[in-house]
This record gives C-alpha cells, sequence and structure tokens, in this order.
C-alpha cells in the first residue's frame, strides 16, 4: 500500500505560489520554474549551482509516483528539497501535459552572466536570436548539449528557457550547460568575439556553405553559432554582427530546414571539425560547472 496524500487542497499557498510559475512574471519574480517528469526533475535534483546551491527547491509527487519512484523522492530529499505527497487532481493541477507524470519539481534559476560564460573560454555556443517558440528553444539547448556545446545564449527578444513547453523539450539537458538569458544580440556578439570566438550566423541566404566551411577547416576554431526567428529567420541587421553568413546545404528538394534540424546540422559539424584536431574538443573542460 502507498503513501497517504499530504496535500489534498489544491488551494494550499505552497501549492497555489507553484501553479504560479506557470507565467512568465511569476516565475522573473521569484525567479523559480517548473520542471515535470521523473527525467527533468532527476537532473534537477543532481544539479548544483557553483556556490553549491541545489537546483531542486520543492518536489510535489503522487501516491503512485512516490512508490514508483522511490529512488528520485531520495535524491530530492538529499538534496535539501521538500518533499510532498499531494493528491492527483493537485499534481495535475501544476501539470501542463495532456498526460501528467505524477512528478513535477520547484527549481531555482539557473542562468548565468554572459560574460562569466565567455570568460571560461567556449569552443562551442548557440545564441538564439529572436527565437519564440519554446519547442523549438528546448529542442536546441537539447542538440547544443548532445553536440557538447559550452553554452547556450538566449537573446532579449527570445523566448523564456523556462517556459514548461522549453523544460519539457530540452529533456533535462537545461541543467547540463551553462544559459544565458536577456542578453542583447550585439553585446552576445561583442563578448564572444572579445573571447576569441568566431561568431557565424547560420542562415539560407548565406554566401558561404557549411561544408565549404567544414572542409576549408574554418570550424574546428571556437565557433558561435547564431540562428533566428522560426519565420523570419535573421534579420540583415543581425547577419551583419557576424564574422560569417553560412548556409546548410540543401541537396534535395526541400525548400528549407526548421530550425532546430540546422541548429543541430551545423553544431555537429563543429563539433566533428573541433574532434579532428589534437587535443581540441567541444565538450572541453571549459564548459562551466
Amino acid at each position: 500500500m502507498g503513501p497517504h496524500a499530504e496535500l489534498t487542497s489544491a488551494h494550499s499557498p505552497r501549492v497555489v505560489a507553484a501553479r504560479r510559475l506557470a507565467k512568465r512574471s511569476f516565475r522573473g519574480k521569484e525567479r523559480r520554474f517548473l520542471a515535470e517528469g521523473p527525467q527533468a526533475v532527476r537532473e534537477a535534483a543532481a544539479h548544483r549551482a557553483p556556490d553549491g546551491t541545489p537546483a531542486l527547491a520543492e518536489l510535489f509527487a503522487t501516491p503512485a509516483a512516490a512508490v514508483r519512484h522511490g529512488e528520485l523522492l531520495d535524491a530530492a530529499r538529499a538534496a535539501g528539497a521538500r518533499v510532498s505527497v499531494a493528491d492527483e487532481a493537485v499534481v495535475a493541477g501544476l501539470s501542463q501535459t495532456v498526460t501528467p507524470q505524477g512528478v513535477v519539481g520547484v527549481c531555482r534559476f539557473l542562468d548565468r552572466p554572459l560574460a562569466e560564460i565567455a570568460a571560461a573560454g567556449p569552443r562551442l555556443v548557440a545564441v538564439l536570436a529572436q527565437v519564440r517558440d519554446p519547442g523549438n528553444a528546448g529542442t536546441v539547448l537539447r542538440c547544443a548539449d548532445a553536440a557538447g556545446a559550452d553554452a547556450v545564449v538566449l537573446t532579449d527578444a527570445s523566448v523564456d528557457p523556462y517556459n514548461p513547453k522549453a523544460v519539457r523539450a530540452s529533456a533535462g539537458s537545461l541543467f547540463h550547460l551553462p544559459v544565458a538569458t536577456g542578453v542583447p544580440v550585439a553585446e552576445a556578439v561583442r563578448e564572444l568575439s572579445a573571447a576569441g570566438v568566431r561568431v557565424l550566423a547560420a542562415d539560407g541566404a548565406g554566401d558561404a556553405g557549411l561544408d565549404a566551411e567544414l572542409d576549408a577547416g574554418r570550424l574546428a576554431g571556437p565557433t558561435a553559432w547564431l540562428f533566428g526567428n522560426e519565420a523570419w529567420g535573421l534579420p540583415g541587421e543581425i547577419r551583419e554582427l557576424a564574422d560569417a553568413v553560412v548556409a546548410v546545404p540543401i541537396h534535395g528538394r526541400a525548400e528549407s530546414l526548421n530550425l532546430a534540424t540546422a541548429a543541430a546540422v551545423c553544431l555537429y559539424a563543429s563539433a566533428r571539425a573541433q574532434r579532428a584536431v589534437p587535443g581540441a574538443s567541444a565538450s572541453s573542460s571549459t564548459r562551466l560547472p
């Protein structure tokens, strides 16, 4: 027989406070966000800020989930999080998915200053400029993590990475690599360039081709990729900030690639080039903890 629900009212102050985090204004005020599902909560429980502060602050679990994911509740408690077994309706009220998974965590913001990221000597960075769709932002973050990138930067005109859809789409990668938010594009380019990073704008109308950049060895050095809006790409004033505008080749009849696919192709091209250089790796020790 499983544990009984300690929280049975959706009007509990703690539940109400957590439910408000579905809105960006409350997330910004409290500097906390929701992470739903065992995978995201597991990554949150394992993550520590540079000062040792754990990412996971609180965990709500249904009685069934508390039994099914007992090790997760133990990890949350070990991280210092407050753990509550709550009624299924209470947890469902915190969920943003059609089929709730029974566990929802309240997490502390993770973002890091851009200057700190630049000072660490990054070799591969993804910069999202005016990316508005949270699912795309989370997927690009996941791709950057998989490619071994050292950081992701979201500009001031981009979606909030703590949006529940973005958190889900990142599949836990939000907790794996440094993320800077609210940075003006020009400032991001300036800081990264000053750190010796070559800034490339990914755009279908680019003068340079990705294959040519790769074959010429120009992707082997520290690189930041600028990715633009899903609908209109990168405006001219942003393309002009980059050291080069690079197009992903279309060998078939497709008109174009979507944002996340193009980002994955570019990031993996850089990762391959960097790993071909002895002693150089996109997932090098420069990645911040």
